[in-house]
């Protein structure tokens, strides 16, 4: 499924499956399956509350899912949408799929070898980690804010993981066992603020500095994260292209390293790092008015503009 959290119009955030040109909305059609009855309890009203409720949730979507394709070939996007169970895919407004705050947002550093050396840099010999705070998510169309604080700011395509089923000292062998699905993170970037503090958290923390979505693929549909194109362009122009095969650690080391004596929880997310071609190995930084597309393979595009303070 390709999940996604949306609102109609100035509503609530709801939970809804893209599907062809309509966004399904997964707790209507989860209460219409129900009947009067409503036997079956609530739907989870978050994707967050969707995630943590397992296997029997995500059974309860996919449902909900199969249930409004079905209605969509018949009705079409319109027809959902006079019933309340759905709308075209272009009256939705998408959030990041796990809106702010969402829960922890775990980032690997240097895990592509060409952005490594493009930095100067050796390639590590074991993960590097850090993080950002979950208030700096945001949405699909979301302004990313070149703050006063920074002259250098910076992109970064990323693969972003998120968990699903809760863990510690979690096996390699095991690791994808334990993702709910994937996602697109542009890891922004305050180059001078990192040079300035000597460390990574300060200028990659900002608020709007982690633009997520515009959907959350579930694992199924992505068996083997290590197959897939990244790319990264900044007013159409191609800046990032690469391929998730190149990273250093994979996805299933970086979740069993990361979670060694450190519980990973559902909605955790982990960015997996970028490949080269990074503004600041470029020599130009990003400006107001600049538009940036960072896309994954079987994932989608994820679009944002630089704005102003």
């Amino acid at each position: 499924m390709r999940l996604v959290t949306y609102r109609k119009a100035a509503g609530r955030p709801r939970i809804g499956a893209l599907h062809g040109d309509a966004v399904l909305d997964l707790g209507a059609l989860a209460a219409d399956l129900a009947g009067p009855s409503g036997g079956r309890g609530r739907f989870p009203a978050s994707m967050l509350e969707l995630i943590a409720g397992g296997a029997a949730a995500l059974a309860r979507a996919r449902e909900a899912a199969e249930h409004g394709a079905r209605l969509l070939a018949q009705h079409g996007a319109a027809g959902l949408a006079e019933r309340k169970l759905g709308l075209p895919a272009a009256k939705a407004r998408l959030e990041a799929p796990l809106p702010r705050p969402a829960r922890n947002i775990f980032c690997l550093g240097r895990n592509y070898r060409e952005h490594a050396a493009e930095r100067g840099a050796e390639a590590p010999a074991h993960p590097v980690f850090f993080t950002k705070v979950p208030e700096s998510v945001l949405a699909p169309g979301g302004r990313i804010v070149r703050h006063p604080a920074t002259r250098e700011l910076d992109y970064e395509v990323e693969l972003a993981v998120v968990i699903g089923v809760a863990g510690r000292d979690i096996p390699r062998q095991a690791a994808l066992g334990h993702v709910f699905g994937y996602t697109v993170v542009n890891d922004v970037t305050a180059r001078d603020l990192q040079k300035r503090h000597g460390q990574w958290f300060k200028g990659k923390t900002l608020d709007t500095f982690c633009p997520m979505g515009p959907v959350l693929v579930t694992a199924d549909e992505i068996p083997d994260p290590q197959q897939l194109a990244i790319t990264l362009r900044v007013n159409g122009e191609t800046r990032q292209a690469s391929h998730t095969s190149k990273m250093i650690f994979p996805v299933a080391e970086c979740i069993a390293v990361l979670s060694e004596g450190l519980t990973l929880l559902p909605g955790d997310v982990i960015a997996t790092g970028t490949p080269e071609g990074v503004g600041a190995a470029l020599g130009t930084f990003l400006q107001p008015g600049d538009r940036i597309e960072a896309e994954i393979e079987r994932i989608g595009v994820l679009e944002n503009h630089v704005v102003a303070p």
